[in-house]
């Protein structure tokens, strides 16, 4: 791939960008193409050495705050008739609630996920715990010469720690899977306001 059409396809993938955004990052990947090609590399070479315009967008769109992409967008809109206008008002009962009700699903959904994750962790703690209250119980049995009930709760506090760690392993591998869910959500929404309009 070229110099130029590296550039080329880059600020078509990133049109969605603050003007001046997308101009600073095509000056930067422009002169470290060119830093490259006086090194001796060839313009191919240095341009697939700075990486595919796949990874260079997505981290792009990571580090560039939606905010910012909402506004942009909104910037962008064009001007609406005035029958546009007469039936996004007229519509506005149905679409807006509509809107809100798709609003509050996706956020109640989020929220349940999150309780789901924090119940877990309680479990994990209520069960460290559980081990602990255990340890000491049977510590105070041996102190009281009543083997029995010591034994019992020993096994009991190794019962609880041995399902407090195979818990936490768990909790942890569903929490990162939670917030890998809300990164590609958020990287999604992004995607979605940096695609140019027709």
């Amino acid at each position: 791939m070229t110099k130029t059409e590296f550039l080329d396809e880059l600020r078509s993938r990133l049109s969605g960008l603050p003007q001046s955004d997308l101009d600073e990052r095509l000056l930067y990947f422009r002169e470290m193409i060119d830093d490259r090609m006086e090194d001796g590399l060839t313009e191919e070479e240095a341009v697939s050495d700075i990486g595919s315009v796949d990874e260079i967008v997505d981290h792009i769109m990571e580090e560039t705050p939606l905010s910012k992409l909402v506004r942009e967008n909104a910037k962008r809109t064009r001007a609406l008739k005035a029958w546009e206008i007469l039936l996004l008002v007229l519509g506005a009962p149905l679409w807006l609630s509509l809107i809100l009700a798709a609003i509050a699903v996706c956020l109640s959904i989020y929220a349940a996920l999150w309780a789901v994750v924090l119940g877990l962790w309680s479990a994990v703690v209520g069960l460290a715990a559980g081990a602990v209250g255990g340890l000491v119980t049977a510590a105070s049995y041996v102190v009281n010469r009543e083997p029995v009930n010591a034994i019992f709760m020993l096994g009991a506090a190794i019962l609880c720690a041995g399902l407090a760690i195979l818990l936490f392993f768990g909790c942890v591998r569903l929490t990162k899977a939670v917030m890998q869910v809300t990164k590609k959500t958020i990287l999604g929404m992004k995607a979605l306001l940096m695609r140019k309009e027709n």
